[in-house]
């Protein structure tokens, strides 16, 4: 068992200013996808300054928080906001859901690109490739703050959450820092500078989050709006929880896309290689080098 560090989740607290470490998160998950996205977009074919960058961010960051909310109210618990509406606006009462952040991501970055002419898809593959640090960082957040704990568990690195009572549990906010955050982020940049076609990064994006979130609600306890006497595991559909329904048509679109991005096979633009430098012509006398061809032509990336 492994002692729950017990931190602060007020980072900085200047009188009635408090700073919390979540909302430090979210900062940090917005900065590093400001910082790869300046890659990516190059890296799909996309021509976009600083400038446009952070507005397309101003456009995003306004489809999570909307989205978030909206389908946490809607997924999670719509009888408690259709009793107390005004609690809607409550965001500093927590409830977020990353489903719905996703589609509201979608949905502003749709306006966006329509705004601006900018390719839909190309942005969407561009995007999806740093989302994973933002997904890593918020379940650090979580786990800061000893909230979305595992279920009971006798493991050496299970941990007594303070919200959680005496049981050591799964320490899945853990679990998913480390595969929707580390191992999908490092995927994701991977495969992010190769050619592929328009589209698959999407598909890819949507599988492995779908995948392994499926995977970790098998170790986190259920959400406690579900249990009942007669339902203990919290299950909301058969087998499932709410995460692996929600997660299921993500893996399923995930496939779908990334088949119909390979038929369809459109790629980013191919990346030549430097010009070849001047050469000085040679002392009178001495015969000129000729050209190679095969050396003359433009190396493109791996197609694969």
């Amino acid at each position: 068992m492994i002692p729950f560090p017990n931190i602060d989740p007020v980072a900085i607290s200047l009188g009635p200013v408090k700073v919390h470490w979540y909302g430090i998160m979210y900062l940090l998950a917005f900065w590093c996808e400001y910082l790869i996205l300046k890659a990516s977009t190059g890296w799909r074919g996309l021509v976009l300054d600083a400038d446009e960058i952070g507005d397309f961010l101003g456009y995003a960051i306004s489809g999570v928080v909307l989205g978030g909310r909206l389908g946490y109210i809607l997924f999670y618990n719509p009888a408690q906001y259709l009793s107390n509406p005004l609690e809607i606006l409550a965001v500093w009462h927590g409830g977020m859901a990353f489903h719905g952040g996703l589609v509201g991501t979608f949905v502003a970055g749709w306006l966006w690109c329509r705004r601006k002419g900018v390719g839909y898809v190309q942005m969407c593959d561009a995007v999806v490739v740093g989302v994973p640090a933002g997904l890593g960082l918020g379940r650090l957040g979580n786990f800061i703050n000893g909230e979305l704990w595992g279920k009971p568990s006798d493991l050496p690195w299970a941990v007594v959450f303070p919200t959680g009572g005496p049981l050591p549990r799964h320490p899945s906010q853990l679990y998913e820092l480390l595969l929707e955050g580390v191992l999908l982020l490092g995927v994701m940049l991977l495969l992010g500078r190769r050619r592929l076609p328009h589209g698959a990064l999407i598909g890819i994006f949507l599988m492995g989050y779908g995948s392994v979130r499926m995977t970790i609600e098998l170790f986190r306890n259920p959400d406690p709006q579900f249990i009942t006497a007669t339902n203990p595991a919290g299950h909301v559909l058969g087998p499932f929880s709410m995460g692996q329904l929600l997660s299921l048509p993500m893996v399923l679109g995930g496939a779908a896309l990334l088949a119909w991005a390979f038929r369809r096979g459109e790629r980013p633009p191919v990346r030549f290689a430097p010009a070849a430098a001047v050469q000085t012509p040679p002392p009178s006398g001495e015969p000129v080098a000729q050209a190679d061809p095969v050396a003359d032509v433009p190396v493109p990336d791996s197609q694969t």
